[in-house]
Parts: C-alpha cells; structure tokens; sequence
C-alpha cells in the first residue's frame, strides 16, 4: 500500500464513524490536495498523504492535549510516519499561531520543524478552501464560517483574526502557482 492509500485509510479509521463532518471535510482537503499535487512532482505524494491525516488529532483515541495539529502530528510520529507528513500536520494551517494562544507554541516547534515552503502553502490552501462538509469554498468565506462556527471570544476565532494574513497568503500563492502550472 502506498504512502497515500495508507494516509486515506488511517484518516477513514480514525475519523469516518466518530466525526462524519469532520471525515467529509478531510475528504474534500484531500481532493484539493490531490488537484495540486500535479505541481509538486513527487512531493504531491506527500501532500495528498499530509492531507488526508491533517485532522486525525481531532479523534477521540489520539487527542491528548486537545491541541488537535500536534495530537495528530505527536501520534503519527508514534506510528512511524514520514517525519515530513508529521511536521506538516503539525503546523498545517499556521497552527503555530493558536498553539500560542494555547500555550503549546514552544511543544509545537521544539517538537516539529515548520518547513514554510510552497507544499506547506499547499497544504493550508487546501484545508482553507474547503467547508466542514468537504465543499469547495473560497478562503474569506472559510475564515468567516469558522468564526461563526466557534463564535466571538472563542479561542478559535481569536486565532483565526490572527492568522488571517498568514492564511491568505498561503492560499493566494498556492493559487498563482496553479494558475501558473497550468499555463505551462
């Protein structure tokens, strides 16, 4: 079984039965992942594998902390995944930022090397293109839906005010490198 296939088949197990929302979520990061994945060569691979596992700390069986970017990363690393795959779950979607709020900023990147590269944009660009129910959105309206979701004073929504840039940037150069992958 490949890296993906496996990726695809942990995330049903931990995900499917338990989080129905969230499992159709990480199936529509996982086709916007697999959409991009064409531009990166053989680190689409990866992509499509960090996609697929970027919400597993969410299951009640690996949740730890309740910090969900590090409780998947932290399990992923126990089961012997790709050290790659496990950092960029841990930092997906500039997690950093909420882990600071959390007060785990300094487990997450002792822990985990943030590789700030163009896979990671990748990765973000998918989770912030896609709606709790795995439709595609645009970013602006994913950043609104969260905060709506979690509400005003909600630690969550406080991240996401400031992550906001740091999201669309991601989403915007991953969008302009597309365009650009197309084009050729």
């Amino acid at each position: 079984m490949d890296l993906v296939d496996r990726a695809q088949a942990l995330a049903k197990h931990c995900l499917s039965n338990e989080l129905p929302r969230r499992w159709r979520h990480t199936e529509g990061v996982a086709q916007q992942a697999t959409d991009a994945a064409r531009s990166f060569g053989p680190d689409g691979e990866v992509l499509v594998a960090a996609a697929w596992l970027h919400d597993v700390g969410y299951s009640p069986q690996i949740a730890m902390i309740g910090f969900h970017p590090l409780d998947g990363a932290r399990f992923l690393r126990q089961q012997g995944w790709d050290e790659r795959v496990c950092a960029l779950v841990a930092h997906h979607s500039c997690a950093v930022r909420e882990a600071r709020l959390r007060g785990c900023e300094d487990q997450l990147t002792a822990e985990f090397a943030d590789e700030e590269s163009a896979l990671r944009d990748a990765l973000w660009y998918a989770d912030m293109t896609t709606d709790p129910d795995g439709r595609a959105v645009l970013a602006v309206d994913r950043l609104s839906e969260i905060a709506s979701r979690y509400g005003p004073g909600d630690i969550v929504t406080m991240f996401i005010e400031q992550a906001r840039d740091d999201l669309i940037g991601a989403v915007d150069r991953t969008t302009r490198r597309l365009a650009e992958s197309r084009s050729i």
